[in-house]
Formats: structure tokens, sequence, C-alpha cells
């Protein structure tokens, strides 16, 4: 649960609709557990004296059926604006969470994209900001609706017999030992369900992606088969959280119920011997009836808030890696005129190999000069390259734009002056139009974007 104090920041800007989220659960839980104390009344009034008074009955049924109704109304409404205020703030807090995300993912080097796959990240930017948002929304939202209503009714039973109250609390007991192993157990079950559904995800994006290599060398079937085996094994770490999740919530009815069992019996005798009024045993048992779905719904509650930890420990691991390449404090102005681009013994090894793409590579490229790099596959031209637009830093040596290392430049000032055409292709799903006039507004100038489509 730790992993969620992440999220806590970024209900900051929505604090006023939280407020009155939570002000709005208060008053829609004032609204249900008045409802029997209003039922109570009427019992007591007609167990009295005026229930022997026929125009007395009518006028009490139909005073505290109105009121009953009434209070049901503005229940279910004040409900209805709670549920859309806090799911609503959780939808933004998701969104938020998500684009943070991507930015972050944007600002990491082509090192870390090497070690990790696409599939991974694409699940944590979906199925892992949505089980972020239920723990930030739904989660909170049922834990204090939770809470209130059973701090209240727990009050107000103890107001009719505290004896009673005690008996009834009896089977919850193990309510605690419970609720922590089985949050543990949901917590670990769906960290490897959503381990799985990267790897789903990894394994169809590199097929789409790859769909003609897999043709033209006849794996169709190979790949459909892998593609199953993952399938299956998602579906059994689903099953195993799924047995997890339905005993749970068995066990929170079956405690639940043992403390009606014990109302029935106990509280009975209490009437019988005219301890407790006939009203007070009938709020009673209509409390402790409210309080079951709150208990009940805890076992959901912790599932929610257990993935949605599982999930924001597997996001704050990406979130704590720093880029590789970044700008220094005090960045140096870049040349306001043609420089030169001067390469000063450097080597370079790509991270986690041990050999040397480029050894002691010294030359200068002056303003205005074409300079042709030549050589085998595999030489190190297009590494060359990449480390003008620092995609890398050198292992070793330096690269310099008019005598400054490049590491004294902000990268960005760096790579807006470099027209850089890489050795794979690659198009964004849009019009051929927009892919040439990639950094421009949308509402570049039409002249723009054609100039940029003749150099093209």
């Amino acid at each position: 649960m730790r992993e969620l104090k992440t999220v806590l920041p970024y209900f900051r800007p929505y604090r006023a609709p939280m407020a009155l989220g939570m002000f709005l659960v208060v008053l829609a839980n004032a609204f249900t557990l008045v409802q029997p104390y209003l039922i109570k009344l009427p019992i007591d009034a007609l167990t009295g004296p005026a229930g022997s008074d026929p125009d007395a009955i009518r006028g009490i049924v139909v005073t505290y059926a109105i009121l009953i109704v009434a209070a049901a109304i503005a229940g279910g409404a004040t409900r209805y604006w709670m549920r859309e205020i806090l799911n609503g703030l959780s939808r933004r807090i998701e969104v938020d969470l998500r684009n943070d995300f991507v930015r972050h993912l944007l600002r990491l080097g082509a090192g870390f994209y090497s070690a990790n796959r696409t599939g991974d990240l694409m699940s944590l930017a979906t199925n892992d900001t949505l089980a972020v948002r239920q723990a930030a929304g739904p989660a909170v939202m049922y834990t204090a609706n939770t809470v209130i209503s059973f701090v209240i009714g727990l009050a107000v039973m103890i107001h009719i017999s505290p004896w009673l109250t005690l008996a009834a609390l009896v089977p919850l007991v193990a309510l605690p030992p419970l609720v922590t192993w089985f949050g543990k157990v949901i917590h670990v079950r769906f960290e490897r369900i959503q381990e799985q559904f990267a790897a789903l995800s990894t394994m169809v994006q590199e097929n789409l992606s790859g769909v003609r290599i897999v043709r033209a060398y006849g794996q169709e079937d190979a790949q459909a088969a892998e593609f199953a085996a993952l399938n299956q094994g998602y579906l059994q770490r689903n099953m195993h959280l799924a047995y997890a999740s339905g005993a749970f919530h068995p066990i929170m009815g079956l405690l639940t119920g043992a403390g009606t069992v014990v109302v029935l019996w106990y509280g009975g005798g209490q009437v019988m011997a005219g301890r407790i009024g006939v009203g007070d045993f009938v709020a009673f048992s209509l409390y402790l009836s409210l309080l079951a779905w709150p208990m009940i719904a805890l076992g959901w509650v912790v599932n929610l808030f257990q993935r949605g930890a599982a999930s924001m420990a597997r996001l704050n691991r990406i979130f704590t890696i720093e880029p590789e390449i970044a700008a220094p404090p005090a960045p140096h102005r870049p040349p306001g005129r043609a420089a030169a681009i001067e390469f000063r013994d450097v080597s370079f090894r790509y991270p986690g190999t041990d050999r040397l793409v480029l050894e002691d590579v010294s030359f200068t490229a002056e303003p205005g000069r074409t300079i042709a790099i030549v050589g085998p596959t595999a030489s190190g031209k297009s590494t060359l390259v990449s480390l003008i637009a620092r995609v890398y830093d050198p292992t070793a040596g330096d690269v310099l734009l008019g005598g400054v290392p490049l590491p004294a430049y902000d990268p960005a000032d760096i790579r807006a002056r470099i027209g850089f055409a890489p050795q794979d292709t690659f198009l964004f799903s849009a019009r051929l139009g927009r892919n040439i006039a990639l950094g421009l507004p949308p509402t570049a100038p039409y002249d723009v974007i054609k100039a940029r489509v003749r150099v093209a």
C-alpha cells in the first residue's frame, strides 16, 4: 500500500471537488442511517397508548412514511452526485497520471528502450493506470462510505443496547487477520497478472509490427500457438485471483450473517424479557443489515487498493529512472550561426555490450562542407551520426559544437537544429503530409508544410 503514496500529489489540483465529494458521502450516509430510526419511532408510538386510536395510527403512519420516502429520495440524489464527483475526479487523476507517464517516457534515452519491451510500456500506460484510477476513485469513496456508515451505525447500536452490540460484533473479531491475509494474496496475484498482460501485449505488438517477417518465414501457426500459450497463462493467473476474491466475499457474508443470527437469538430474548422495546429491536436489526453491505464491500475495496498498489509499484519503477541524457543546470547557448562539429578521440560501445563500435575517432566538419562517412555494414556510421544528435553520449572522448562539448548544451536546443534521417523509417498513424510536418504545430501555414515536403 505504500506505493500509493505517490498518487497523493495528483489529488492536490482537485482538493475542492474532493472535499465536496467527502461531504456528500457523509450526507448520503446520514440520510440512509436515519431511516431505521424513522421506522423505530412509529413502532414505539403504535405499541404505546396511541396505538389504540385509529386516527392517531393513521396520522403516525402517513407522517413517518412521508419522512422515510423523503430521506430515501434525498439519499439517492446525494449518492448520485457523490459518485459523479468522486468517480469523475478519479478519471481526471488517471488522465494526469497517464500524461506524466508518457512525458517521462519521451525524456528517457535510447538505452532505456533497448532494455524494455514496447508491450510492457503499453500495458503500463493503459492497464496499470486504470487500476490506479480504481484505487484513487471508487476504492477511496467506498472506504469513506464504509468507515462513516460503520462509525455512525455502531454509535446508534451502542445507544440502543451496548450488550446486544457486543454480541453482534463477536463474529467480526476474525475480520482484521482475514483482510490482511487476503490483501497480500490479492496484491501478489494481481502483480503476476499485470506482468503476464505485458508479455501478451508485447507479443501482439511485435507480431503486428513484424507481420511480413512472420508470413515470409511461414511462422503463422507457430506464433499463434505461442500466443495461445501466453493467453492461457493470462487466464490461469486471472482465475487464481478470482479464487481468492471469490472466497473473500462469501467469508465476509458469513461473518455478517453470523452477527444477524446472534442478534435474532440474543435480541429476541431481550425483547421478550422487556429489556428493550420492539422498535429498538427492529431498528437495531436494520442498522446491522445496513452495516452488512459495507463490511462485504470491504473485500472489494481491499481488492481495488491492492490492485492499484501493485500497478503503481510497476509505474514507480519507471518514474524513478532518470534520463541518461539531460540538460545541465545552466545550459550553454547554441551558436547563433553555422559552427563546426568536431569529434575528438571518440569511442563508443552500446550499453550492456563489450565491443567498441567506434574507437578513437577524430575529425572536424567545418560549416558549409559536405562530409561522407564510408564503411562496411556495422562499422558505426549510423552510431556516429546518433552521437551528434545525442541519442547516445560517447563512452570516451568528446563531440563538440562550436568548440563546446555537446553535454554543455540543452539536448532539445541541439536536436532542434539538426535534420536527422534515421536508417529505419517509421510513419505515424497520420497522413503523409503530417508525418513530413512532424514538429510543426497543427495550425502551421500550408506554405511552410509545402516547403518541407519539397525538401523531403
